[in-house]
């Protein structure tokens, strides 16, 4: 139990390790949300040249 409070900065640094987890988290929802986003303008715009 003891490497869990850290010789009493436990709540700093578990605390950092979350946020950073959180972050991380996002930015991957956020870039794999984009993704899809300009995967679909594509296929708008090649559908779109298509029919010229």
């Amino acid at each position: 139990m003891n490497w869990i409070y850290m010789g009493g900065y436990g709540a700093y640094v578990w605390g950092a390790y979350g946020l950073t987890l959180v972050v991380f988290v996002m930015n991957y929802l956020i870039v794999k949300r984009e993704k899809k986003q300009i995967q679909k303008r594509m296929n708008r715009f090649i559908q779109s040249k298509d029919h010229e």
